[in-house]
Formats: C-alpha cells, structure tokens, sequence
C-alpha cells in the first residue's frame, strides 16, 4: 500500500504583523453581519488593477481564506492570481496611514500608487 502525502498549500499574500493587528482593528469595529475582511484587485485607475479591502458579510466559493489572530482575511477568488506571493503590511506615519503590497507580479503603478499592472 502506498502512502499519500499532502503538503500544506501557503497563503497566496502573507500578512505583516501590522496588517494582521489592523484586520483585527477591523474586525473589533465592523458591522455586525460581516464575517471578515476582503482583498480584492477591481479594474480601476490609470493603469488598470486596483488594492481593495472592505468587509465581507458572505463567503464565496473559489475565496481564499487566511485565518489571522484577529479575524478571518478573504482574497477574492479572481484576485489570486494577481497576488500570488505578495507581502501586506498596515503602514501609518504623520500624514497617512494604509496597506501597502509588496507585489512580486506588478510590472508598473500608475504615478500616484492607485494602481498596478501585471
């Protein structure tokens, strides 16, 4: 009889420390029907992909899930393929304060960061 092994499949975006303390943020604050928070790449900006994230009260079948410490982290099904390997952090200084992405798969952002090629 032959063995079968699975290996763990990894998270297609991995999650900062600061990004998982501000799902968790999020989570503390969100509406009661949501179940999680969800990234998403709608087709916006100047060069055509955009990052979003908002809550999410459903969960859909081809979603990625991560469970985070603070709360369940969705990534659009047709998102993943855009995202594969990509780093999420929450960043905040004097004048701002967002995520950012570290994504291996962008070829070019529009000048003001909106939004990305592949």
């Amino acid at each position: 009889m032959t063995e079968t092994k699975t290996r763990t499949r990894p998270a297609a975006v991995t999650l900062t420390p600061n990004a998982e303390a501000r799902v968790a943020a999020l989570m503390a604050a969100a509406p009661a029907d949501a179940i999680g928070v969800k990234l998403s790449t709608p087709r916006r900006g100047c060069s055509g992909l955009a990052y979003s994230v908002d809550y999410v009260s459903d969960e859909q079948r081809f979603d990625e899930k991560i469970e985070t410490p603070g709360g369940t982290f969705y990534i659009d099904g047709a998102s993943v393929l855009y995202l594969i390997g990509s780093i999420m952090d929450w960043v905040e200084d004097d004048f701002a304060a967002g995520f950012v992405f570290e994504n291996p798969n962008a070829k070019g952002a529009c000048g003001c960061g909106e939004s990305f090629t592949v």
